[in-house]
């Protein structure tokens, strides 16, 4: 059961080679910009066709190159949210539900279209063109048309990017909440850190048209095993080390700062990572830290302090705190456990 990717793709200047398996209601695909995570939603989708591999959902084989299968977009059972939607602009908000039904196996039975109107919370608006609905009301329309056809399988391409950051959160949790009420597979792509973390619990990190690693969501955080999926995961200090003794290193990167750590150091680890949140201001216990000539970056509730040798640290700003630079500390300190040792992938 489960999702099974692996295929090939050849572009003039770009390679997309794409493996991995996960048994997950909920996979997330992360990465930057161009990394090929759409590719990829739509060669799932038969909107691309490989040049080479396999997939395979639910024991059922979408593509195999080796056999010459190549199942049809529109008898894979799939559902597709675009980015920007994609709504029909010339059809009322009920007519872009009921042209779901065309051509595809589910009915549009007595009643069905005006309970999926009413399930979404689109009943009052149900006579309205797209461009007389809100960012949130188009969503609720592509994802109500979507699951009309009863898909096996959703794939969202960055919901929430045509968004803005304010309506974006409240986005998030209604789109959870409506996913919630169907027993379905959903993957989605983002470049978003925090809605991939929010949304799914198993994880795919893309650089360069590759995956670079995958496994459970939680655990990809906590504990990224190289540069690039420290950097994907949000972990903004990472430094070339050289291993001192067992649970010590020097950071080549930040002023040859000398550091212990909770985790063995092998002999292949080759970087360590702080996260930007995990310092403690003082001058108490291990691995303590001078900030020198600090810069800072004030936002409306949290400072960015980038200290003189280099490291970032995210201060929380207590809302009775002044502006001044007096008030970072002239040390910190981190956790051995903090430290995150990481190994450059060969």
């Amino acid at each position: 059961m489960g999702l099974s990717l692996d295929i090939k793709k050849k572009y003039d200047d770009f390679l997309l080679d794409i493996s991995f398996e996960s048994d997950s209601n909920r996979i997330g695909i992360l990465g930057a910009s161009g990394c090929g995570k759409s590719l990829t939603l739509k060669s799932i989708a038969g909107l691309m066709k490989p040049d080479s591999g396999r997939i395979v959902f639910n024991e059922r084989v979408l593509f195999d190159s080796g056999r010459k299968v190549c199942i049809k977009p529109q008898e894979r059972g799939i559902g597709y949210l675009f980015q920007e939607y994609a709504l029909f602009p010339n059809m009322t908000v009920e007519e872009n539900i009921k042209a779901a039904f065309k051509g595809s196996k589910r009915k549009d039975s007595p009643g069905l279209t005006e309970n999926i109107l009413k399930q979404f919370g689109l009943w009052e608006m149900r006579g309205h063109y797209p461009h007389e609905l809100s960012g949130g009301q188009k969503q609720r329309t592509a994802l109500a048309r979507m699951l009309s056809c009863d898909p096996g399988l959703l794939l969202l391409d960055e919901p929430f990017s045509a968004l803005d950051t304010f309506l974006r959160e409240g986005m998030r949790l209604e789109l959870i909440k409506r996913l919630d009420m169907y027993d379905k597979t959903v993957i989605l792509v983002s470049h978003d850190r925090d809605e991939i973390y929010q949304m799914c619990n198993y994880l795919v990190l893309m650089e360069n048209g590759r995956v670079i690693d995958h496994g459970k969501t939680d655990e990809l955080f906590s504990y990224p095993k190289t540069p690039a999926c420290a950097r994907l995961t949000g972990c903004k200090n990472i430094s070339r080390i050289r291993k001192l003794s067992e649970h010590r290193i020097k950071a080549l990167d930040w002023n040859g700062l000398e550091l212990v750590t909770d985790e063995k150091v092998s002999e292949d680890v080759t970087h360590a990572g702080i996260r930007a949140h995990d310092f403690i201001p003082g001058d108490k216990g291990i691995n303590v830290i001078p900030t020198g000539q600090a810069m800072i970056s004030r936002l409306p509730f949290e400072w960015y302090v980038t200290m003189e040798n280099g490291l970032w640290w995210k201060l929380k700003r207590d809302l009775d705190m002044s502006y001044s630079s007096e008030l970072v500390p002239q040390y910190v300190s981190v956790a051995p456990e903090k430290i995150v040792l990481l190994r450059e992938e060969a």
